[in-house]
């Protein structure tokens, strides 16, 4: 069963501001609720083709998987997708004007869970929104009290 989940934010920053600082890959375990450290496998500064190992605690599970970015329009969209982990998921990020001065951002994450994972896919979503749903918060939290 596949697993599709998408949530959205508006955050009181310019989109630069909001998109340069969620496209970093330094500054996840500060707003990912469940990312606890991020290794660049690949140099920075973030381009396609970069690799990045996170570690995270999810489900009660200890998680470690690489993304490759594949996708980045700055401040526009960022698409990475797991070369390495415990099944295949691909994350996007989008960012547009809202008004004035505000971002509307989307988090959406998408893939197919084998295994476990896949019997568990309805749960899997969810959780996945609710922790998404905190992750933006927490971003929103953190940019605007800049």
């Amino acid at each position: 069963m596949k697993v599709d989940v998408l949530t959205e934010t508006v955050i009181d920053r310019h989109r630069a501001e909001v998109a340069g600082y969620a496209a970093d890959p330094d500054n996840a375990p500060k707003w990912y609720v469940n990312i606890m450290a991020v290794d660049w496998i690949t140099r920075p500064p973030l381009a396609v083709g970069s690799r990045v190992k996170f570690l995270a605690r999810f489900l009660g599970r200890r998680l470690e998987y690489t993304y490759e970015f594949v996708e980045l329009v700055a401040a526009e969209k960022l698409v990475m997708r797991t070369a390495e982990g415990p099944f295949a998921m691909e994350t996007t990020y989008t960012w547009d004007d809202y008004g004035d001065r505000k971002t509307r951002m989307t988090l959406r994450n998408r893939g197919e869970p084998s295994g476990f994972a896949g019997l568990a896919a309805p749960m899997m979503a969810a959780a996945m929104r609710r922790a998404n749903t905190k992750d933006l918060a927490r971003l929103k939290a953190v940019l605007e009290r800049v």
